[in-house]
C-alpha cells in the first residue's frame, strides 16, 4: 500500500504540474514562470494540508523527488506543445480533473492516517485537490475553477466520502483508491461535458425605503 500511495502521489504531482505549465503557456510566461506555476500548482494543496495537520516536514521538503517530477512534467509539457500543437482549453480541464481525482483521495488518506474525524478528512481531501489550482489561477489572473458555476469541489466531496466508505469495507487500498478517484473523475468530466452545476443563489438588490 505504501508504495502504491507514493506512486499515486507522484502521479498527481505530475498531472497538476502539467496543468500549471499549460496555464502558464496560455499567459505566455517564460520557462522560469512555467516552472514556478507548475510547482505551485502541483504542491500547493499538499503543502497547505500538511501545515494544517502538523505533518512536518511537508512532503516536498523531506523528498526532493516531488520537485523533480513537477519540473520534468512542466518541461516535457513545454517541449510537447512547442513541437506538436497547442492544447485546447478542454485538454487543460481534463488534465485538471485527473489531478483533482488523485489528490482528493491522497489528501483524505493522509488526514485519516492522522486520526482526523471524517469531516476533517473530507475537508483535507478537498483542500488537497483544489488549493493548488486556486493558487495557480489567482497568480495567472483567472477566476479559480472552484468558484465557477460548473461542479468542481462537489466532485471532491463525493470522491472523498466514497473513499472513506469503501475503506470501511477493508478492500485493498488500490481498489478503494481507484474507485474513489473514478467517482471524482466521472463527476468532473460529466460537469465539463454537459456543463452541470449546482443551483445558484441570486440575491435581488432591493433598496430599503
Amino acid at each position: 500500500m505504501e508504495k502504491l500511495f507514493y506512486l499515486s502521489d507522484l502521479f498527481g504531482v505530475g498531472v497538476f504540474a502539467i496543468t500549471g505549465a499549460l496555464m502558464a503557456g496560455r499567459k505566455s510566461m517564460d520557462l522560469f514562470g512555467v516552472l514556478v506555476i507548475a510547482i505551485i500548482t502541483s504542491l500547493g494543496g499538499g503543502t497547505l494540508r500538511d501545515l494544517i495537520l502538523d505533518n512536518h516536514p511537508v512532503s516536498w521538503i523531506r523528498n526532493d523527488t516531488y520537485i523533480l517530477v513537477a519540473s520534468l512534467a512542466a518541461v516535457a509539457t513545454v517541449v510537447w506543445v512547442r513541437f506538436t500543437r497547442p492544447i485546447h482549453e478542454t485538454g487543460l480541464l481534463i488534465a485538471d480533473a485527473f489531478g483533482l481525482a488523485v489528490f482528493t483521495v491522497i489528501g483524505t488518506e493522509v488526514a485519516l492516517q492522522h486520526d482526523a474525524p471524517i469531516s476533517t478528512a473530507v475537508i483535507m481531501g478537498v483542500m488537497t485537490g483544489v488549493a493548488g489550482g486556486v493558487i495557480r489561477d489567482v497568480i495567472c489572473n483567472e477566476i479559480p475553477l472552484i468558484f465557477q458555476k460548473e461542479i468542481y469541489a462537489t466532485a471532491c466531496i463525493a470522491g472523498s466520502l466514497a473513499f472513506i466508505g469503501l475503506r470501511e469495507l477493508s478492500m485493498p487500498w488500490g481498489s478503494t483508491a481507484g474507485l474513489a478517484m473514478l467517482v471524482v473523475l466521472l463527476i468532473r468530466l460529466a460537469a465539463i461535458r454537459w456543463r452541470l452545476s449546482l443551483p445558484r443563489f441570486h440575491l435581488l438588490d432591493r433598496s430599503i425605503r
